[in-house]
């Protein structure tokens, strides 16, 4: 019998999102295949890279990205990226481990720099015919004209910031008077912010993946926040319900598995996505692409797994087998 395969799962980060990211790195850990796989959980965080086993933290050699255990030194077949936020969904450490000449979970580094940015993710869909929220973008110390901004999008609307996920740095926003501080909070995320047209209708989310050799868009799930939106607290504690499958018609299932696939496509992406859409009349409007989506058991993409049929022990190892088949070293 073979060995097993050397399999880092990176979590943390240097973002808001750091927590998350330690809690799905730490489920797609307790599930994967212990008989097929050594998993080494390793904790990617602005002071220190170490991995964690039986409670003792082994630095990481940056140099190689290995760790040394008993005078062994140990390499990695395969990374699992389970990092939200920057550098792992941003694309920073994949160009790293390109470098290292590493196989990873995940769409390349451009890919995921690109598709981080949601200005220019939208820049990209837009023109693929892809529908869209109007918005604006600005940079911080830009001269801000409220007027402008509220004659080309209305109220309310969405302030949110551009390179930042798990709905830190967003609100909705009612009032003119309100705007200045909307931006202020999201700056705080991001030097760049984007505000957007509310869109009035059913929020879809869908999970897609190429783990088997061809694209597959998972059963999808339809998002009912208790909140305004689905903000910080719904998509985290509880104050929403995320229905899979969705509660949608037949033509609005195969319309969202078009376009949800057309975008996979054209963003060049690779591993599991997840895509938000509004449907307003029947018409997907694409909101953002999440390139490493949660990975808890309540989060969207493993809910959506289980009702395609797959364990989260067969779903997590297809990442792995995708990568270590298909990805150059």
């Amino acid at each position: 019998m073979s060995a097993k395969k050397n399999i880092a799962v990176i979590m943390g980060g240097y973002s808001s999102e750091k927590e998350i990211s330690i809690k799905s790195g730490n489920v797609v850990v307790t599930h994967l295949d212990k008989e097929k796989y050594a998993i080494f959980p390793a904790y990617i965080l602005p002071d220190t890279w170490f991995c964690k086993l039986e409670n003792k933290e082994y630095p990481i050699d940056k140099s190689d990205f290995s760790i040394t255990i008993d005078q062994q030194k140990i390499h990695f077949d395969c990374i699992f990226n389970a990092i939200h936020g920057d550098p792992g969904e941003n694309g920073r450490i994949l160009a790293y481990f390109d470098l290292l000449h590493l196989k990873y979970t995940s769409a390349p580094f451009y890919q995921m720099a690109l598709t981080f940015n949601k200005r220019d993710t939208l820049s990209v869909v837009k023109e693929y015919g892809i529908p869209t929220a109007k918005s604006v973008y600005l940079n911080k110390g830009d001269e801000i004209d409220l007027d402008f901004i509220i004659k080309k999008l209305g109220l309310p609307c969405f302030v949110k910031a551009n390179c930042a996920g798990s709905s830190y740095g967003v609100s909705k926003v009612y009032k003119k008077e309100n705007l200045h501080k909307a931006m202020d909070y999201s700056f705080t995320e991001s030097n760049e912010i984007l505000i957007e047209s509310f869109l009035d209708g059913k929020e879809v989310s869908v999970g897609v993946h190429d783990f088997n050799g061809k694209i597959e868009v998972l059963p999808m799930t339809e998002i009912v926040s208790e909140n305004d939106f689905f903000d910080y607290e719904a998509k985290y504690l509880g104050k929403s319900q995320e229905i899979t499958p969705a509660r949608i018609t037949e033509k609005e299932k195969a319309t969202l598995t078009k376009i949800a696939t057309k975008i996979y496509k054209v963003l060049g992406m690779q591993g599991m996505t997840r895509s938000d859409f509004i449907l307003v009349d029947g018409i997907p409007h694409f909101i953002e692409m999440n390139t490493v989506p949660g990975l808890s058991e309540a989060s969207i993409i493993p809910q959506q797994a289980l009702q395609a049929g797959y364990s989260l022990q067969e779903f997590f190892g297809l990442a792995i087998e995708s990568a270590l088949k298909n990805r150059k070293k």
